[in-house]
């Protein structure tokens, strides 16, 4: 027998149906869900620059010999 088979694991068994439904509803009780936030949509979206990517010119290279099949 090993040192283990004896051991407890560190989880707890899994629960019945039933008992891992009181649970639920017992965490749903207490959980406390934030309001959502007031959207002002009057306000203009915010604008953000393209990203711009820089790649070396070894990079472009490397990646260049590549033959890739992407269908």
């Amino acid at each position: 027998m090993s040192i283990l088979a004896g051991s407890s694991t560190p989880y707890a068994e899994a629960e019945t149906p039933t008992q891992m439904h009181a649970d639920c509803r017992a965490v749903g009780a207490r959980l406390r869900i934030p309001a959502p936030r007031a959207v002002d949509r009057a306000a203009a979206p915010v604008e953000h620059p393209p990203t711009q990517w820089q790649v070396s010119d070894r990079a472009a290279h490397l990646a260049s010999g590549l033959h890739l099949h992407l269908d």
